[in-house]
């Protein structure tokens, strides 16, 4: 890709025929460009992130499966097309691959019920009366995901949990921003790590281009993307799945390596 799609720092810059380009963090501006013409767009490819976090959850590839829907009323049509998504998949799971849930002692989450959704500002001061614990910055940090978790579980029964209205300094710029310095941005907490995000996209050409420039991002670079937006587009959002995280919290495996037959990382490149 010519430009990063996230921005920040977690790119991988390559040398395309004498041009700077980048592996694609994300297909996320052109899923955005296709919903313009087929309204329902998905992949399921790799993408790339030069992650400096050495933990269990993270990889520096990894396979993605992005959605994006157009014609959307707010972020709360995106959580009902993850619901039903993921609930679909996990019954097919639990149809098509009863001997191996079994062999490996994995159960699939009740498709009975509702997953909770609830704003980040609220999250964090349940965590915090609930559980004594106190997360601040822009985020939920890895406890504070792993309470909220818990607390879905106690209270819903659910193994998912929503999380809503990131502040816009935690979402990427083509985020829907609303009026309180808040987001219409969402991640999905599935048995307490986070492993799908996404929202509501800015369909207004001119806030996209401010959004870039409050950022100290130069809009010439997504010029082919913003070109689209001058045409006019429709209320639309998505969302992306990790795979990796998804199987491995789904069958009980404690680091998402051993879910990919070669996993990549900051000092894994063989074989």
């Amino acid at each position: 890709m010519a430009a990063g799609a996230e921005g920040g720092a977690n790119l991988f810059e390559v040398d395309y025929y004498g041009k700077r380009a980048y592996l694609a963090q994300s297909p996320q501006l052109y899923k955005q460009i296709m919903v313009g013409v087929y309204e329902r767009v998905y992949e399921v490819a790799p993408v790339y992130r030069a992650e400096l976090s050495h933990t269990s959850r993270h990889l520096a590839e990894y396979l993605s499966l992005d959605v994006e829907m157009g014609f959307i009323e707010d972020d709360g049509d995106l959580m009902t097309l993850g619901e039903t998504l993921l609930k679909h998949m996990m019954a097919q799971v639990a149809e098509r691959c009863a001997l191996q849930l079994k062999r490996l002692g994995a159960e699939v989450p009740n498709p009975d019920v509702d997953f909770p959704r609830i704003p980040l500002l609220e999250a964090r001061e349940l965590v915090a009366k609930r559980y004594g614990h106190n997360t601040g910055g822009k985020d939920l940090d890895p406890e504070a995901e792993r309470l909220l978790g818990r607390w879905a579980q106690e209270e819903h029964d659910s193994d998912f949990v929503f999380v809503t209205h990131y502040p816009q300094a935690a979402r990427p710029f083509y985020t829907y921003p609303t009026p309180d310095g808040l987001t219409r941005g969402l991640d999905l907490i599935f048995r307490g790590v986070e492993i799908a995000s996404g929202g509501q996209r800015i369909h207004e050409y001119a806030t996209l281009v401010d959004e870039l420039l409050k950022r100290a991002m130069e809009p010439d670079d997504f010029r082919g993307y913003l070109e689209v937006f001058r045409h006019g587009m429709p209320p639309h959002g998505g969302f992306a799945i990790g795979t990796e995280r998804l199987t491995a919290l789904l069958l009980g495996i404690p680091n998402v390596r051993f879910t990919r037959a070669f996993p990549r990382d900051g000092s894994r490149l063989q074989p």
